[in-house]
């Protein structure tokens, strides 16, 4: 027994028709797909439904699983309170859990914050109740980490649904882009269309390897929240056959509802893309590592004699003369698999030159950023760095910025917000200093001090 087959719908309140009052109508081939896939799931009668879903509880580092015996919920808060309850695999929860721990995936059901069922779970079980009811159900929300995460844990989800002899149906509840029409409740801009057009000839190919090369700024310029659950289906059908079609796809209210079947047959071992992806991975970390500037291997060695093995490296005898006799303030940067790991600077010089501000600031973003836990040995080979040296900040006002060659310092009383150049996603002035005002706990509207510096950036 195994998954035996994969699904992707959306979950708009609109189409259920006690919410939609009519409207539902704008979406009926939406709605003729929907119920074609709960027919196919009443027919494979599965043990356990899987649904992978954006609205549950979600962490920034951590997978979450619905813990417990059974849950319930409506759609109230849509107009429809009619209450659906269903019952947990506990058995399966705790066997995913449990490989999770020894694969150190950062996953389980710890920190639920609302049990009751979220309207990405409700709406695919209204379909799928009129011709299955006899079944468990596994609720998993996405999380803030990499793609690649996700797309390991639902492997690791199929391995515990084959160890325990489950019959599982996998779905990946989840909207495309939210920024389709001027009109629509999210406005819109040009990637919302292009990332449809991508994802749905993806998903109609089964190209599941090409869900990690989906370029970063168009989903998040998209505003898609469909893609990690999507990843997580991906990952629970690696290296097995799949039939893959595209039922629908429409878009009228300013959101993609794209419908999906993927057909699971026997082992493939050429659909084995997380191993591909791992290789590749590894392949441009030691590229980059061998191309590394000084500052950027100073950097990366520091962490990694620090954490394993709780010291300060010797620094190298053949640094450049600058990062020993200059004295400035850096930011020292990580990220694993595209995602931030960790960033720690200072503003201006606190040690005796570059090289030991370096240092200093790497074991910090390393181990004492707030957003995240302490990196881990086994992390390390997979960190990418990069170090910034900043000039000396000047005061500056919003005509004297640039979000691309200028950062900038947000400072009232005694709260400061810093924010560097050139960082994916920002750009314009106002959005710059909106996040270092977030930043700062400064709110909007109150007078601010500005100020601007350049930064040299090594990689």
């Amino acid at each position: 027994m195994s998954i035996t087959a994969g699904f992707l719908v959306p979950h708009p309140p609109v189409i259920i028709p006690q919410v939609g009052q009519g409207r539902e109508k704008e979406i009926a081939a939406t709605t003729r797909s929907y119920r074609g896939v709960a027919r196919q799931i009443g027919a494979l009668a599965p043990d356990t439904i899987i649904i992978f879903t954006p609205h549950s509880t979600v962490y920034s580092d951590y997978i979450h699983i619905s813990p417990g015996k059974e849950a319930e919920g409506s759609l109230a808060q849509f107009g429809y309170g009619s209450p659906v309850k269903v019952r947990y695999d506990e058995a399966l929860v705790r066997r995913v859990e449990k490989l999770c721990a020894d694969e150190r995936l950062p996953a389980g059901t710890l920190g639920e914050r609302e049990p009751r069922l979220d309207h990405g779970t409700l709406i695919p079980l209204h379909f799928i109740r009129e011709f299955c009811e006899n079944f468990a159900l596994v609720r998993v929300s996405a999380s803030g980490l990499s793609r690649e995460e996700h797309y390991r844990f639902g492997m690791l989800l199929a391995q515990a649904v084959e160890e325990l002899g489950r019959s599982a149906v996998v779905i990946a509840s989840g909207d495309l882009s939210h920024k389709l029409t001027e009109d629509g409740p999210y406005g819109f801009v040009p990637e919302g269309p292009q990332l449809d057009k991508a994802l749905t000839a993806i998903l109609d190919r089964g190209d599941f390897e090409a869900l990690f090369e989906l370029d970063e700024t168009l989903c998040d310029r998209g505003a898609e929240c469909g893609l990690r659950p999507i990843l997580m289906m991906a990952g629970a059908l690696d290296r097995r056959q799949v039939h893959a079609k595209l039922l629908s796809y429409e878009g009228p209210f300013g959101v993609g509802y794209g419908v999906a079947a993927f057909a699971v047959g026997g082992e493939d071992p050429n659909r084995n893309f997380y191993s591909r992806r791992m290789e590749k991975l590894a392949s441009e970390i030691k590229h980059r590592h061998a191309q590394e500037s000084p500052y950027v291997k100073l950097a990366r060695q520091t962490l990694e004699e620090y954490v394993l093995h709780g010291k300060l490296p010797p620094l190298p005898k053949d640094l450049p003369e600058e990062m020993l006799s200059r004295r400035a303030g850096t930011f020292v940067s990580i990220k694993k698999r595209g995602q931030l790991r960790g960033c720690i600077g200072t503003t201006g010089p606190t040690q005796p030159n570059i090289a030991e501000e370096i240092r200093h600031n790497a074991i910090a973003a390393g181990t004492r950023d707030p957003r995240f836990s302490p990196v881990e040995p086994w992390e390390l080979e997979d960190l990418v760095y990069s170090v910034d040296v900043l000039a000396t900040p000047e005061p500056a006002d919003e005509t004297m910025l640039d979000p691309v060659r200028y950062g900038v310092i947000v400072e009232r009383g005694g709260r400061r917000g810093l924010l560097l150049p050139n960082l994916e996603g920002i750009d314009t002035v106002e959005e710059q200093i909106a996040i270092a005002r977030h930043k700062a706990g400064i709110p909007e509207g109150k007078p601010v001090n500005l100020y601007r510096f350049e930064v040299t950036r090594y990689t």
